[in-house]
């Protein structure tokens, strides 16, 4: 697969982690991604692909892409033979300032490009990235289509800084300590991220921990899974565990070997640093 990425300029990179393009042959038909600790938003510009947003719930159909707020589980992507697309990574608090309505209304529920834009203003932008000059081109037309968009968002100041402190602290952190440090209760303060982010910080220091310490493992090294969970802050192995299955669907050991199936099938893959084969 082609990938080209970059990081917006500011204050776009205040929000964003980088803006990307994504053409080629996925490396697997359906791919599992675990919760991560921020948003992401998809323009489609190839056939459409499809969504599941946890086992309970069936699999949707995307054409024009995708919106999708900070999730609480994990979300199984179905790819065509072929997929482009360009996105861009958002750091969790960084979609708010885009949406007409609050987060908590999108978690879990990835809703259509069009849902948020409207059908016009998104069919214009296909367009114009359809025509544009190659991946570059098509990322700064992306970068000044967030530009125009951009808006002032009510508490998203208070909200940027309390979510970094836990991503500083790989989300081990408690929870009550940042209220008092931000200076507001922790029911204001669970109400601000919750609009702008869509889960409690509480949550999202969840998703961070888990994240922080999934991306620490090496996946070609033997794993003492009980030295992971008391490096990690976890209370217990039994606790990790159910952690595990609570993001994943699957146990520690059946990750792994789902993780190394990806690495030893497709070594050095643009996206073999968190998906995982779902087929």
């Amino acid at each position: 697969m082609r990938y080209v990425s970059r990081v917006p300029r500011p204050p776009l990179d205040a929000l964003i982690g980088d803006l990307y393009y994504l053409e080629g042959a996925p490396p697997y038909a359906r791919l599992m991604l675990p919760p991560m600790p921020g948003a992401l938003l998809i323009v489609n510009l190839g056939a459409p692909f499809q969504i599941r947003a946890g086992t309970d719930v069936g699999t949707a159909e995307y054409a024009d892409g995708c919106v999708v707020t900070v999730p609480t589980r994990a979300l199984e992507f179905g790819y065509p033979l072929q997929t482009r697309s360009v996105g861009v990574h958002v750091k969790p608090w960084g979609l708010a300032p885009f949406l007409p309505m609050p987060a908590a209304e999108l978690c879990d529920r990835p809703v259509t490009v069009e849902q948020v834009w409207g059908r016009p203003a998104v069919a214009e932008l296909r367009d114009r990235l359809d025509a544009a000059d190659g991946p570059r081109e098509m990322l700064t037309l992306l970068e000044e289509e967030l530009m125009r968009r951009l808006r002032e968002t009510t508490g998203l100041g208070l909200v940027r800084h309390t979510s970094s402190v836990i991503a500083a602290s790989g989300g081990a952190v408690a929870i009550g300590d940042l209220s008092v440090a931000a200076g507001v209760s922790s029911t204001h303060l669970a109400q601000r991220f919750k609009e702008l982010i869509g889960v409690t910080p509480k949550r999202l220091a969840r998703t961070q921990r888990f994240a922080a310490t999934m991306l620490a493992i090496d996946f070609a090294a033997p794993i003492d899974w009980g030295d992971v969970a008391s490096g990690a802050g976890y209370f217990d192995q039994a606790h990790f565990g159910h952690e595990f299955r609570a993001f994943t669907g699957l146990t520690p050991t059946r990750y792994a070997e789902v993780r190394r199936r990806f690495l030893r099938e497709h070594p050095g893959h643009t996206l073999d640093g968190w998906p995982l084969p779902a087929d």
